[in-house]
């Protein structure tokens, strides 16, 4: 259950304005703090009400784990001790759920535990005493890491959805385009005409949405794709991005030469 004096309305510079109405068009930025000193909580609560951001509380990393979130913008605040688990053990556990950015704030200086929150990712870690003001600049710097990995994701979400509507043909020339093959060398590696690799291709920049073959190569790194190179597959398109797009300046230059 969410602690007691939560939620609490405050505002960081640059997010929203005025206190949270409900409103559809209203975004919703929400601080979570997650430990066992209730009267750390508190004081920070006091300190981030000034700021119009909605704080709330919880005692145990299991109540923030079955709390369903329902916010436009966020970052988690942890203890390192917690009654059924440390921060630490937490922080790895929601790791890959998309979770907020975590910033930690502990009553003692734990020199290990605060290099192996930082190496998992943490934003900061501070021991008290510290600067309030810093524990603020961190929450702003926090909410807008948050709302820049929502976009990715919504953006990640949308490439997937694309790459749903290829057929299977089409998702095996995906690999061979991204990797840089002409449509004589694609079509040889499928055992198809050129003409019908041509068609395929054609379509998976249509469903694809690509503006350009570079394009293309980038929806291929966020997707994971793995690109054709030398007879087999490699992990990821990424390193074949620069050759992509210097194998597209080369073509324009040969085709302006020509005119």
């Amino acid at each position: 259950m969410p602690a007691a004096f939560s939620p609490v309305h405050s505002k960081i510079p640059g997010g929203n304005q005025g206190p949270v109405s409900g409103s559809s068009a209203q975004r919703r930025e929400v601080v979570y703090l997650v430990g066992n000193n209730v009267c750390c909580q508190e004081t920070l609560s006091r300190h981030l009400a000034e700021f119009q951001v909605e704080v709330v509380g919880f005692r145990s990393a299991r109540d923030y784990v079955e709390h369903i979130r329902a916010d436009d913008g966020s970052c988690l605040i942890l203890d390192l001790p917690l009654p059924d688990m440390s921060g630490i053990e937490l922080q790895r556990q929601i790791a890959a759920a998309g979770h907020p950015p975590t910033i930690f704030v502990s009553e003692t200086c734990d020199v290990l535990y605060s290099v192996q929150a930082m190496k998992a990712g943490a934003l900061d870690f501070f021991t008290h005493p510290f600067e309030w003001r810093n524990l603020i600049d961190a929450v702003q710097a926090a909410l807008v890491q948050d709302q820049k990995l929502r976009q990715r994701r919504v953006e990640l979400a949308r490439l997937q959805e694309r790459l749903t509507r290829l057929t299977p043909r089409e998702r095996e020339v995906l690999p061979l385009v991204v990797g840089g093959l002409l449509n004589k060398q694609a079509a040889s590696v499928l055992g198809i005409s050129e003409v019908t690799l041509q068609i395929h291709r054609s379509q998976v920049m249509r469903k694809m949405q690509a503006e350009s073959l570079a394009d293309l190569v980038r929806m291929a790194v966020k997707l994971r794709i793995p690109y054709w190179r030398d007879g087999h597959t490699t992990s990821s398109p990424a390193t074949n991005l620069s050759f992509i797009e210097e194998q597209s300046r080369s073509r324009t230059l040969t085709l302006s030469g020509a005119r």
